[in-house]
């Protein structure tokens, strides 16, 4: 189908045509599954995970696993309304990238009231996953649309929209604490904090992919107002996670073996650091994935120290 924008060219194209999707899914369906990047879940991931920090920290011993399950499904659908509002709002740049012409709506694919009518669906699937927790949580995740609804736009305005990205994404630290307690408690807000320095590393680690064409069409991110020091930032940024989370953890009267094991985990983010090239887009985009390893490594550690500490084995 012919596209709507001329792409500078298509060398980087972030849809590739041999996944999954277009091996086993009807065609009418694979240009859906792809605006909401079904395809590619670590952004899923990096939505879920924080979900996941909050609701094992606020259990007692060990958390409850189908809150698990409930918050997969609810971040894999608002993590893809998430995406169509951002390339609803994007429609005019993507064309203009080389990583994102082939994306379904400056392709062609979708058209724009197709993509409202998707968005549509998958926030009503959003709302069923909702509302099996307390009203409490209810509450907390409805106060999270703002949020999903303005991020896109950051871009045009300030080189900071990766903090508004880490607003965006870690807002589950403070729904899964009020799905198990009712509350948002101290720790939760430190845990959320810590979140939102993460997302400044990884997501200006990720920018540097795309910050040739960000400056060709007048778009801003960290990538570019940091530039060379974005290795020396995203350490500084790093720095502060892993000291928040440490705070949450204290806060939260998690045993003592969450510490050691939080330090271990951490050193997957010098490791990202360490090894980061800003001009080798694959290498940027590895280190960007790899943080789903270090989240993991993260909820573990939490989930051990409360089984731990709740069993009195120490």
């Amino acid at each position: 189908m012919a596209q709507v924008n001329q792409p500078l060219n298509q060398t980087k194209n972030d849809m590739p045509a041999d996944g999954w999707v277009d091996k086993y899914m009807p065609v009418p369906v694979r240009p859906y599954l792809k605006l909401a990047r079904m395809d590619r879940p670590i952004g899923t991931w990096l939505v879920l995970l924080p979900c996941w920090w909050s609701t094992a920290m606020a259990s007692n011993g060990a958390p409850d696993w189908k809150m698990f399950v409930l918050f997969a499904i609810g971040a894999l659908v608002m993590r893809g309304a998430g995406c169509v509002v951002n390339d609803l709002a994007d429609r005019n740049y993507d064309g203009k990238v080389e990583r994102t012409a082939t994306r379904p709506i400056p392709s062609g694919q979708i058209k724009i009231w197709q993509a409202f009518a998707f968005l549509g669906l998958l926030l009503l699937i959003g709302l069923a996953v909702l509302v099996q927790f307390r009203i409490e949580a209810i509450i907390v995740g409805i106060c999270s649309l703002p949020l999903v609804f303005t991020y896109p736009f950051m871009k045009r305005i300030t080189y900071w929209p990766q903090a508004f990205l880490g607003l965006t994404f870690n807002w589950g630290a403070f729904v899964g604490w009020a799905a198990v307690t009712g509350t948002i408690a101290p720790a939760a807000v430190a845990m959320y904090v810590a979140g939102v320095f993460w997302t400044l590393g990884y997501d200006t680690i990720y920018a540097h992919q795309d910050k040739e064409d960000d400056i060709k069409i007048g778009v801003k991110s960290l990538a570019l107002r940091l530039g060379d020091a974005t290795p020396q930032w995203a350490l500084g940024f790093y720095c502060v996670t892993t000291a928040l989370l440490a705070v949450s953890g204290g806060l939260a009267g998690l045993h003592w073996v969450y510490f050691p094991l939080l330090a271990l985990s951490c050193l997957h983010l010098v490791w990202q650091v360490r090894t980061v090239n800003i001009d080798d887009a694959a290498n940027c985009l590895k280190r960007f994935k790899s943080n789903r390893d270090f989240a993991l490594l993260v909820t573990a550690s939490i989930i051990i120290a409360n089984i731990v500490g709740h069993s009195g084995a120490f």
